[in-house]
This record gives structure tokens, C-alpha cells and sequence, in this order.
């Protein structure tokens, strides 16, 4: 035998006896999270045995689930990504001062407390391996589905219905209404839905540089690279926390450096979208110093429906004041 094979022999076995709460009937979550990879993997969407916890994964692991779930289990993808540690297969690798913690405890962990505790996952190289061959990510993937959903769809259809779900999320950011969408994301919080927070938050650092043309709005820095690496940010004009809002108009593209200047109000654009930087800090005589962007006209998208409101400007200008 290859040893191809016998690794395809020893992953569908552990695939079949993964260990999973009966208490509501069987679990899905950790078969769902399985899937979800294997498509990433499928699709190149992930190029590494570390997964990170993305708004890409978690949209996927949402249209699994709505496609293949019938039980009233809680759609909760927090669970099996910290639960799949039992596999063998799936290792946790945690953020400093929560190893012991990540390595003893039992209990389920809230999306927040993943992002805090737990730097990302890493599987066996030899199962990466596998997922990254066609034929091997075709039958680790229909074992899990005729283990676990007798009844499936087909697995491309699948990944297709997340790919419109993460569609969905970002054409919403750009018709959606600032007051309607403040709303629902207030209600959303009040009930503790941090899954599809973080999704959209996702979907707006997606969005913001694409209509910037993946271009910092005040320097203009455009940096393309063959990989997916992005030097550039999407940036909230009044803070999420403040103002719950992930809609166009709340956002603007800026460089690292700009962008942090833009949230300590060392800089700010005018609603006449002009940049004023602030005269209460120095700077050394660099090439890349702030002060020269002064009264600069910034970048703006294609479409005046896609530039910064004026209110939210406004509102940046009135804190900027306070420093002056």
C-alpha cells in the first residue's frame, strides 16, 4: 500500500469515531467544522495546516450547517474548533498565558474567548496533505456526509451557498441603510450573536479597500503582491463601539500609519474630504512623515454613492477639535 492510502484509510477511520455529545442527538458541530476545512483546503481558500478562525470559515460553517442540520443544536462553530483537540489530528495552539488553560479545560468557549485564548489550529500534515489532493478531499468528505447527513447535497452546492452568503454580506454593506443597520446590529449584540458580528466586521475589511481600488485614500500607497497580503486598512471613521456601524459611509482606506493616526485624531478629513493633520505633535524630517498630507484632497471611490457621509466626517472633525 502507498502511504497515500493508508493515510486516507487512518483519517476516514478517526472521521467516523470522532467523539460527539449525544445529549440532543448527535452533535453536528465537529463534522460540520471538518467539512468546512476540507473545502477551504478544496478551494484554496486555505493553504496551510493552521486554520485561523476567519469570517470566511465561520460563513461557510453557516451555510453547512443551514443546508445539512436538522436538529436544534446550536449553531455555534466555537465549539467544535476548540472540542476537535480530542480528535488526535487537531492541535490548539493558544496565545501566551492561556496555554494551560487551552490544554486542560473542558468547557465550551464563546467566539470572544477563541479569538482571545487561541493563536489558531493546526492539523496533521499528513491530513493537510490529503485535503490538498482532489481525489483524497472527495472521500474524506463523503465519509463525513454519509456518516453524519445521509440525506446531503451534493458538496460543491455546498461550497457555492457560502460563497453567496459572504456575496450577501457585502453587497449589504453598500445599500444598506446607516440607521436600519445600527438597529440590527445593536439587536444583535443584545443577543449576544458575536458570529455574525464578526462576520460582518469581515465583510466590511473585504469591502472598504476594494472600492479604495485596494488604494490608501491619503498617501495613495497601492501595494500588489502574488499572495494574499494586504498593507492596506479599513478603517472606521467613528468607531464600531460608538456607532455600530459597518455600512460604506462609515468607512475609508488608509495605510497602517495613517490609519492609526486617524483614530488617535493626529489627523482628520474634512467633510469637504480635504486631510488637516493636527499641530500638537513632531515628528522627525522623513520621507514618510504625516505633516506633508496637510490640506491634501484625499482619494475617493468611483462612486459618489460609495464616498465617505458627511456626518460621519463631521463627527471625526468635532473630536479632532478637542485636541486643537
Amino acid at each position: 500500500m502507498q502511504p497515500l492510502y493508508l493515510d486516507i484509510y487512518h483519517y476516514n477511520n478517526a472521521f467516523k469515531k470522532l467523539r460527539i455529545s449525544l445529549s440532543k442527538g448527535p452533535a453536528p458541530h465537529k463534522p460540520i467544522l471538518l467539512l468546512t476545512v476540507l473545502q477551504g483546503v478544496g478551494h484554496g481558500l486555505i493553504r496551510s495546516p493552521r486554520i485561523y478562525v476567519t469570517p470566511e470559515l465561520l460563513t461557510q460553517f453557516k451555510a453547512n450547517w443551514a443546508c445539512l442540520v436538522k436538529s436544534d443544536h446550536d449553531c455555534k462553530p466555537s465549539y467544535p474548533f476548540f472540542h476537535l483537540k480530542s480528535s488526535g489530528f487537531w492541535k490548539l495552539k493558544a496565545k501566551p498565558g492561556y496555554e494551560t488553560f487551552v490544554n486542560q479545560s473542558s468547557r465550551s468557549l464563546s467566539l470572544s474567548d477563541l479569538r482571545l485564548m487561541i493563536e489558531y489550529a493546526e492539523i496533521d500534515a499528513e491530513l493537510f496533505d490529503l485535503m490538498c489532493d482532489p481525489i483524497a478531499n472527495a472521500t474524506l468528505t463523503k465519509t463525513l456526509l454519509d456518516k453524519f447527513f445521509p440525506h446531503h447535497v451534493e458538496n460543491e452546492m455546498l461550497f457555492v451557498e457560502g460563497l453567496r452568503l459572504l456575496k450577501e454580506y457585502e453587497e449589504n454593506l453598500l445599500v444598506a441603510d446607516p440607521i436600519a443597520y445600527q438597529i440590527e446590529t445593536k439587536k444583535l449584540i443584545e443577543e449576544d450573536n458575536e458570529e455574525e458580528i464578526f462576520v460582518r466586521g469581515g465583510a466590511f475589511k473585504r469591502e472598504i479597500p476594494k472600492v479604495y481600488q485596494y488604494t490608501c485614500a491619503i498617501s495613495g500607497m497601492r501595494v500588489q503582491a502574488a499572495r494574499e497580503v494586504s498593507l492596506i486598512d479599513a478603517c472606521h471613521i467613528v468607531p464600531f463601539s460608538e456607532s455600530y456601524d459597518d455600512t460604506i459611509g462609515n468607512g475609508i482606506c488608509l495605510c497602517p500609519n495613517l490609519h492609526r493616526a486617524f483614530d488617535r485624531h493626529l489627523i482628520t478629513i474634512t467633510p469637504d474630504y480635504v486631510v488637516r493633520v493636527s499641530s500638537f505633535f513632531t515628528e522627525s524630517e522623513v520621507e514618510y512623515a504625516i505633516r506633508p498630507f496637510n490640506k491634501k484632497r484625499i482619494l475617493l471611490p468611483a462612486s459618489k454613492e460609495l464616498y465617505p457621509r458627511r456626518e460621519n466626517l463631521e463627527r471625526h472633525n468635532e473630536i479632532f477639535e478637542k485636541y486643537q
